[in-house]
């Protein structure tokens, strides 16, 4: 059975309000999924918790559910409390964090507002991951951007699985190089295999272990419900997120439990160990029962 979670970021009360992290990381450590993530923004135009405080509130209501970042734009910030941050985020839920990192970008304008160029973030990106295992190790560690400066962040944690965002060939030689695993959105089963492919090679060029993968999905869990139907899932992949039609209609998850599951057995048959569903739509309570139900089914 594929270890299978849910993105916090897309849910919604039956009033459009948002849930609280802890509510949701309750419902869904009680239905038995694995996991709970979270996006990464300053201001997208629409309501949305800061990352690391609603991980925080998720950690701090559960015993055994993994949280995680798909993923944090760990350019957007500060190296060194982000780095902060995140080891504190590690120690207070017991190991329980996943890493995931990717480039962001989109909106322009909240990188503007954090005064970070926005066509500096790969070198930013590559930089900060190159930091990090020091800094969370509590090692002295030098800050790129501040020549001569650096920072011993105590206690130290046993680093969490870093997982790069991506489907580039940039991406997946930095996941090769500086990530434990690789983190692809909205890409087929056999776009997943062939990157893992290329990305073992990568990664057995430099003496490195095996590639691990992690996937996120976009899914109208209840479209058979009367929610989002596959075309309307497709529409919103293509003209909001900003995916090509064609990947969108091969991407998409739309239907009753026995179909979500079979896509997620799909995706583990390519290599996934742990796939994140993204829901769009729909009420939080029904979309944690449907994803619990389907993950049954694998």
């Amino acid at each position: 059975m594929i270890k299978t979670g849910i993105t916090y970021s897309s849910l919604t009360a039956a009033d459009g309000s948002l849930p609280a992290p802890q509510d949701v990381a309750r419902r869904a450590e009680e239905a038995g999924l694995d996991s709970l993530w979270v996006s990464d923004h300053l201001a997208t135009g629409h309501p949305f918790l800061e990352s690391v405080v609603a991980l925080s509130a998720a950690a701090g209501a559960t015993r055994r559910l993994e949280v995680g970042f798909a993923v944090l734009q760990l350019a957007l910030r500060q190296l060194a409390w982000a780095g902060k941050q995140i080891g504190s985020l590690q120690a207070a839920s017991g190991g329980r964090l996943h890493l995931g990192v990717g480039l962001g970008g989109r909106p322009r304008e909240e990188w503007e507002a954090a005064g970070v160029p926005a066509d500096e973030r790969a070198r930013r990106t590559d930089e900060a991951l190159a930091a990090l295992p020091s800094l969370l190790a509590g090692k002295p560690t030098a800050l790129p951007g501040a020549p001569g400066s650096t920072v011993t962040l105590l206690p130290a944690v046993t680093p969490p699985p870093v997982w790069v965002g991506g489907g580039s060939p940039a991406a997946l030689r930095r996941a090769a190089a500086l990530g434990d695993g690789w983190l692809p959105a909205a890409i087929t089963a056999r776009g997943l295999s062939d990157g893992l492919r290329t990305l073992g090679e990568l990664r057995a060029e430099a003496a490195l272990p095996a590639p691990r993968a992690t996937v996120s999905v976009f899914a109208s869990l209840d479209g058979h419900l009367g929610g989002l139907s596959h075309d309307a899932l497709v529409d919103v992949l293509h003209l909001q997120f900003g995916f090509p039609r064609e990947l969108s209609e091969a991407v998409a998850v739309a239907g009753p439990p026995g179909h979500v599951a079979q896509r997620l057995a799909e995706y583990a048959a390519a290599g996934a160990e742990q796939v994140i569903v993204c829901p769009v739509g729909g009420t939080w309570e029904q979309q944690i029962e449907l994803l619990a139900a389907a993950k049954e089914l694998t």
